[in-house]
């Protein structure tokens, strides 16, 4: 069960980064490279200026959801470290 739970609380974390950066290497391209303004709704590069709408706001479930995980990782791994070996 700890192992599990230190999966469970590692990989959603890793997961939610992944993503992030993962966008944010487009959003620094669209600014740095193409001089454009990121549209953060459509995820394209556009000339005019876009309003930042934040991640969270954009992806609710996937945010929510890993946090959820996390939280059952901290808990699986409190259970295996309380729970003796057998």
């Amino acid at each position: 069960m700890l192992r599990l739970g230190l999966l469970l609380l590692i990989l959603p974390i890793l997961v939610l980064m992944g993503v992030y950066f993962w966008e944010l290497s487009d959003v620094r391209e669209c600014a740095l490279i193409q001089n454009g303004h990121w549209d953060y709704l459509a995820g394209e590069c556009r000339e005019s200026s876009q309003p930042f709408v934040p991640w969270v706001e954009r992806h609710p479930w996937l945010v929510n959801g890993g946090m959820l995980l996390s939280l059952a990782g901290v808990v699986m791994c409190l259970l295996g470290l309380y729970v003796k070996r057998r």
